[in-house]
């Protein structure tokens, strides 16, 4: 497997990795139990399950080779990675998408667009929204049907919600206390369903459990989330790339579980 650098615990001695597919795949999984009743199964909901599962794939090349961050010395994640490649990057991911469902490339590309404001002045992230609309369009006119509102902005919405719930388990200590999560989630998830109308909240209630409330799926599960323990030593000696390639793959278990 190839090195990883895209959700980053660091530790005292080492930093603690988890290759931003492996969370996506996690994504996938979480989707798979939502509440039946509140989603038809069909076709497109099919395609929007592996949507979940394959958001970022954009992400595979860049894992296999991990970048250094001098300023902050610490691998790159996805929060600091630099503008060009990571947008470069998404746009191949989104292309992927594209060669197996048209209905997944469009959810993906809204939801990496997403990530910034159309008032932002920098050129790039200018041309990229530009070029992702033109490809919503293209998209949509190649699946030759008419998807309702409602039903691509429910997709989309549960995309980042399982996304979310995701990160919230990779990028932080199992067991955290509320007060000193990550602020992104500390007032709960933002997306709204008919399950949820003012959203979700987690909480960590063990080192192995987490909370939702309300509780958006058929029943409780377990996921687990493959890591990587990277000693800082090993990439002093090594390089971070070769350092990532032979430290072992080790798996965290996580319950999703109702109030």
């Amino acid at each position: 497997m190839g090195g990883t650098n895209v959700i980053v615990n660091e530790r005292d001695d080492h930093f603690l990795l988890i290759d931003q597919h492996d969370h996506a795949l996690v994504s996938g999984e979480i989707v798979l139990h939502w509440k039946r009743k509140f989603l038809l199964r069909s076709k497109l909901r099919e395609e929007a399950d592996w949507a979940v599962s394959q958001h970022d794939r954009a992400w595979i090349p860049l894992d296999r080779h991990p970048l250094w961050n001098e300023e902050k010395q610490r691998p790159y994640s996805f929060i600091d990675y630099p503008l060009k490649e990571k947008l470069e990057a998404y746009q191949r991911g989104i292309a992927e998408v594209s060669e197996r469902s048209s209905y997944a490339a469009m959810l993906c590309s809204s939801h990496y667009q997403s990530f910034f404001s159309t008032d932002d002045s920098d050129p790039l992230i200018q041309q990229f929204i530009k070029e992702e609309e033109e490809r919503r369009q293209e998209l949509e006119t190649a699946m030759k049907m008419e998807v309702p509102y409602d039903i691509y902005h429910l997709h989309f919405e549960r995309l980042q919600f399982c996304d979310d719930l995701s990160l919230y388990v990779c990028m932080q200590e199992p067991g955290i206390d509320k007060e000193e999560e990550v602020s992104w989630f500390r007032e709960g998830f933002r997306q709204q369903f008919d399950a949820a109308p003012e959203g979700i909240m987690p909480e960590w209630i063990n080192e192995k459990e987490v909370v939702l409330d309300p509780f958006p799926f058929e029943h409780e599960f377990e996921v687990r989330i493959p890591y990587r323990t990277v000693y800082k030593k090993a990439i002093e000696e090594l390089g971070l790339e070769k350092a990532c390639q032979e430290a072992e793959v080790l798996h965290r278990s996580v319950s999703f579980v109702s109030k």
